[in-house]
Parts: C-alpha cells; structure tokens; sequence
C-alpha cells in the first residue's frame, strides 16, 4: 500500500484506473496512513468526527499538487475519520468517499456480468442511501472498456479527478458512494477510454432525472417510498385488459395536448395533466391513455422517440413522483396507461449511450448494423447480453416502479430485419444468410415472456408494419409473444379508401373489405396514430373528400366503421373533435373548436361510440376470433355500401352494423340479418347531435320473411348519405 510516484502522478493527472488503492485509509508498514486528493488545498487535517479532535495532519507530497498524506501511529484498528480542509481562507469539514468500502454486492456482479439482472436499476445508476451509517449516493455505471471513470457534479466543481470510481470486477461495473450528496444533485460521468483519451461528459444510463432541456445533466432522485393509492386498480387491470375486453385507446402527446397561454405558451405539468387530461379522457369514454414517449430526450422535435434517458421521466413536465401522481389519476379513474417504449434505437448525442466508453458498447460497432438509416440513430446491440438485459430491465422499471399498465413497442419492424431501409451491400445477413435480425427476435420475445412472467396484468404492444407473423403468438409457439399488434395494413387501406372522392369509391371497394382476409391472425388494435397527421398527411378531417359538412360526414362515417370493426381501438389527440389543422407539436390543440357545433358533434359521436363499444359485448368480446364476425353485404362495391353482424360469447345479442360511403340516400334499402326480431337502431352517425340532418330509422325496424343478402330474414332500412349505421336485434 506505499505510495510510488506513478501513483501520485495519476492521481493528480485523474487517470488512476484503482484509486481506492491509494487514496482512503490504509495500512503501511504497520501504520494507519491517510491520502486524500484536494487540489487546491492548502492544509489538511484528518479528525474525529464526534469530538472534532485532530487524529494527523496530512502533509502535501511533494510535487504531488492537492494530494496529501498523514500517518496515525496511535491507532491500532481501523477508524472513522473526516477531513478538515483550508483553501484560500475557506475552511470546511467534509467525509472522505474513498474511506467507504463497497456497495454493490457479489450476486449483483454475477446477475450484471451474466446479463441476467431483471432489476438491473436497483444497483446501476443514482441511489441516495445511508451506507456504513452515513448519508449519501452511491454511483454505478457500466463501462468495461473505460481506463477510468468518474462522477462530477457541483459538489466537485465539476473536477473528473475528484471522485474517482472503483472497478469492480470483470463486469465493466464502476461504482462509488459520496457522502452528503442527495435529491437534486446534477451530475455527470467523466470517462477516459482505454487510450486515456477523456471522452464528452455522459449522462447516466440508468439515471432517473434530467435537467431541463437544453441542458444534459442526470439529477440525482429518489424513487423509493411513493405511497401508491392504486391497490384496487391493480387487483383488477388484469380482466380489463383481456383480449375479450374493450380497450379504446386515446393517444396523447404531453407536451401538446394543452397549453398555458397565460404563462408563456408552457405544456401543462403531469400534476395538471392529472386533473385536466384524466377527466377529459374519462368523459369521452376511453379505457387507456397511451403516451408518447416520456423517457428523457434532448430535442423537442422527435417528440420523444430519440431518447437518452430511458429511465427518466422528462422533467419537461415534472419530476418522477409527479409523473407516478398522474399515473395514480388514472387509476383512480380505471383508467389504463400505455407507455411507447423504445427499444430501437437511440440517438448519437454526445452525452448519450454512443461510444459510452469509447467503445461501442451499446450498439454494433459496425454501421451496417449499428446505424439506422432513415433516423440517423445507433441500432443496439440486441445479441450482446448486458444490452439486452438493459433494455428488459428498463420495461420492467416502468412497469414496476412507476406502474405503468402497459408498453407500445416503437418501430418493432426496423428491429426485425437486417435490411430495413437499407440497399443492398448495406446490411449483413444472419448467420443462415437471411434477413431476419434473429437477435432482435430473441430480444423480443425474451422481453415479453420476462414482463409478462414478472408484473401481473399488463400488456405489450407492436407497432410492426409488415406481415412478420406471430407477432401476437405465443412465444411458446413460435411467435413474439406481444399481447396485441397495431393493424397498419387496415389503416393504410381505409385511409387510402376515405382519401377517394365518393363517386370513385366503388373502384377501390376491396381496400374496405381486404382487411378481413388477415384481421383474426393476430390481436390488432386499429390505429389511427400520431403517424397520420404529420409530415405534411394533414389531419383527419382534411383526409376526407369534398367540402364543408361531407368532410365531417365522411369522417363520422370512417369512425363508425371503425368502432363497428374487428380490432380494439386507438385515435391521436385532436381527432375526435376534428381538428382541422396538421398536429404541431409545439403547439396547443385547438380547442376553442369545441365552439362550433359540427367538431362539438364530433367529440360527441366519439363519446356515444365508446359507450356503444363498451356497453355491447358483440363490439368486442369475439374481436380476434373469425366466429364474432360475419359479412352480410361485402361485394356491394357498386353502392359502396359495407353490411356486417358482429357476435359475442353465448346468448349476447347480435349487432348489425352498415356504411354507405356515397352521398347518395339509400331509402327502404333491404338488408339481411341472420336472425328475426326487432332490430334496435342504437347509433346513427348521421344524428343531428353529431351535426348530420337526423335522418335515420326511427329507432329501429322489425325484420320480415323476405329473402336478401343470402338470409331468409331481412329488414328495409332507409341509409342516410355517408353513414354509419348500428342496430342490435332485441328477441321476443
């Protein structure tokens, strides 16, 4: 333990790769010896830190500058010590961190070395503690290749040579405690690769705060001891979430969906969201809230899918307890929360995952697999274990410490294949020579059977955009093991089918029907995302043809097809009011649209659609199942008119749904229905409260003994232009 001049020398250059083997308290021929590193100090003393009593003076070495020793020759045992420091006339008492022994304990090691630590969080990135009876954090970070790492913040002036960490072991871990710093502190890691080359300042990787943007910072804080109020919530997700169950899902961007006019134009706060979002939400009936992303990201304009943070809740809108208030909210108003999630990719920022230590530890090291193309983004390294592990380790913190109901899956197609967006001579084969990322595909099922195995009662989410299949399988069966998939193929179809003006409608009448060949191959929500309404697409009401009251027509008619559809349901803030400009996401929705009565009746079909899809068991209960679902008028291409019945389990009534997409009124028009009764007229999208002329059924019609649609039974209905109509049969 005697100190040699290279030591000293790397200790005051900060590039000493062990510096808990110099500096601390240690034995040397005999004695108790302490070294303390404080550049800039003048004069040293180590004390009792109950009496204040001088145990050594520390001497400076000499052309050591700040680095200082002192012998205990009276101490036999080892003993508890602070220093008493004099600078420039400022005298301070302060704990040692390298007198601390370790935290991280050797089962942690094996789990983080054998990529098998499912609460990876617990141990890596900032932990305010008390550790050997002092208050402090204890620092941990990952980075195998780094010569040395260490912590800076403000309670080092931001000096890399302060607050060196200690190796541990072969797992790449480096770890320190320091005394007396706690909630709020900004820090950083400071890392020299393998060459000593000091790489750009890095934010934590399993840091649970940001600084606000645009500055970098992790912020230490405390995410233990949150009283959740949930309980009842909890015990009971798990049946509202079933794939026989109605799940309509409102898409929201916080940092959008409302602003503040009066303060700057500033988003709402999650504690505001909490109030005003959550009873909106409520109102209109939907069951879950899905967020675009909320892990930490630097550049507003990605709108969180290029993060760095992923285990921070952006501070943009609160800290990470107010963030769990507004999830408490929601809960409280049964409602669930679905998080986007981002295991794809992540940005280069320097302060990021990139090169973390010097290396490319996170991604591939080759661009033709470690760069992602359309997004100019790092591709992670999904087959090297510690990665992997991260990213699990990162859905179940979500869903574990801040209760999240479940997690939407960002870009699950550019995971799946090695090619994606990419030319040929741009990517690299698997090991069989095909396209297929079989790492990825290990990556995704392992993180479905792990959360879904771990944390009752939550679902997963794909956006994938190709026919990859299984995705909604079972792992056990080949598949992805996700619990549903998002049906992009149903989207871009009836999209392009709205997109036609109604007189043409009739050539493209398979675009509405096609979905059906597919639809019971996996669990699908329909989505009609933030995707659709960016990027020059314009909104949802600018999709449709013609002027003034048939865009709002069509656009009711498009939703109760929609909601009338095989599939669980998702709609992007603004468009069940019909906001008539493209979303920014630097600005507020325009709600002073609720105003006028046609975007008012908008916001109230929504409502009465969710009530109708929640209330009726036909709407959902058989939605991934072929036998919940029957065509009655499928090739009625010529009227554009669409007719099908949907059933549930055991003796549910059936509801009979049909569209007209023309603007033409189809009077006493036969339809067939499977079974006699009188059939209820339940929703009629052309209702005057939706802003239609109100024409319609009366309530509803008595079916007759005459033969249509290839039934014996039929009713004759008047079919208002651009219309959606339900009726459920009502026996006896």
């Amino acid at each position: 333990m005697a100190l040699t001049p290279q030591d000293a020398e790397d200790i005051v250059a900060g590039r000493h790769g062990d510096p808990f083997s110099v500096l601390g308290l240690h034995q040397v021929e005999g004695k108790w010896v302490v070294r303390a590193f404080v550049p800039g100090a003048q004069s040293i003393e180590a004390i009792d830190p109950k009496t204040g009593r001088t145990i050594t003076t520390l001497l400076p070495l000499d052309g050591a500058q700040g680095l200082f020793e002192g012998a205990a020759p009276r101490r036999k045992n080892r003993f508890t010590y602070h220093l008493s420091v004099t600078r420039d006339g400022h005298h301070w008492i302060a704990d040692d961190p390298y007198r601390f022994g370790p935290v991280m304990g050797e089962w942690d090691e094996y789990l983080i070395g054998e990529g098998t630590h499912r609460q990876l969080w617990h141990v890596l990135g900032a932990h305010v503690r008390d550790h050997e009876g002092v208050a402090g954090t204890h620092f941990a970070v990952w980075a195998p290749n780094a010569a040395r790492v260490s912590v800076v913040g403000d309670f080092n002036t931001w000096d890399g040579r302060r607050h060196l960490l200690r190796r541990r072991g072969a797992t790449g871990v480096w770890e320190t405690f320091i005394p007396g710093v706690g909630e709020g502190a900004v820090y950083k890691f400071e890392v020299l690769d393998s060459n000593h080359h000091l790489l750009p300042q890095k934010a934590d990787p399993v840091g649970f705060g940001s600084e606000h943007p645009p500055r970098t910072g992790s912020v230490v804080r405390q995410i233990n001891g949150y009283d959740w109020p949930d309980a009842g919530w909890m015990t009971k997700r798990a049946a509202k979430q079933r794939f026989d169950q109605p799940i309509s899902v409102y898409e929201v961007h916080l940092g959008s969906w409302r602003r503040v006019p009066e303060d700057g134009n500033r988003p709402l706060s999650y504690l505001e969201h909490a109030e005003q979002l959550v009873s909106y939400v409520k109102d209109l009936g939907f069951t879950h809230i899905e967020l675009m992303p909320i892990s930490e990201f630097p550049f507003d304009g990605s709108w969180g899918y290029q993060p760095v943070g992923l285990f921070a809740p952006t501070i943009r809108h609160g800290t990470p307890d107010e963030f769990r208030a507004l999830i408490s909210a929601c809960h409280a108003a049964e409602i669930g929360v679905i998080l986007d999630w981002v295991p794809g990719h992540f940005p280069e920022d320097a302060h990021g995952l990139a090169k973390f230590d010097g290396t490319a530890l996170y991604e591939h090291a080759d661009p033709k697999e470690g760069f992602h193309p359309d997004w100019n983004t790092m591709v992670f390294n999904y087959g090297r274990a510690e990665v992997s592990n991260y990213l699990i380790a990162n859905a179940l913190y979500w869903l574990q410490e801040h209760h999240v109901d479940g997690l939407r899956v960002d870009a699950v197609a550019s995971m799946l294949y090695r090619d994606y967006s990419r030319k040929e001579g741009e990517w690299i084969p698997n090991k069989d020579g095909g396209r297929e990322n079989l790492e990825a595909i290990a990556f995704l099922q392992k993180m479905n059977t792990t959360t879904y195995g771990e944390v009752e009662g939550i679902m997963t989410v794909a956006e994938e955009s190709t026919a990859f299949p299984g995705v909604s399988a079972p792992t056990d069966a080949g598949g992805l093991g996700f619990g549903f998939k998002w049906n992009m193929g149903w989207m871009n179809d009836t999209l392009s089918y709205m997109a036609e003006d109604p007189v043409h409608r009739k050539f493209h009448h398979s675009k509405m029907t096609f979905g059906l060949h597919y639809a019971f191959s996996e669990n699908f929500i329909l989505p009609l995302s933030h995707d659709e309404v960016v990027h020059g697409k314009g909104s949802m009401l600018d999709k449709m043809p013609g002027e003034g009251l048939e865009k709002f027509a069509n656009l009711r008619a498009y939703y109760g097809f929609m909601w009338g559809h095989p599939g669980k349901k998702l709609i992007f803030m603004g468009s069940e009011f019909a906001q008539g400009a493209e979303w920014n996401h630097d600005s507020s929705l325009d709600w002073h649209l609720l105003d006028v009565d046609l975007h008012r009746g908008m916001q109230t079909l929504i409502r009465d659609l969710n009530a109708l899809y929640r209330a009726h068991p036909a709407l959902h209960t058989l939605d991934a199942k072929p036998e919940g679902f029957e065509w009655i008028e499928e090739n009625s291409g010529d009227e554009s008119i669409f007719a099908w019945v949907r059933r549930g389990t055991g003796d549910t009534p059936a509801m009979l749904v049909v569209s007209n997409f023309t603007p033409v009124t189809r009077t006493e028009r036969r339809i067939g229905v499977p079974e006699q009764g009188h059939w209820g007229e339940r929703l009629n999208t052309n209702s005057e409260f939706y802003g239609g002329d109100g024409r319609g059924n009366m309530g509803g019609v008595r079916s007759e003994e005459i033969a249509a649609s290839g039934r014996a039974q039929s009713i004759r209905i008047t079919l208002p232009p651009l219309t959606t109509l339900f009726f459920e049969v009502e026996r006896g």
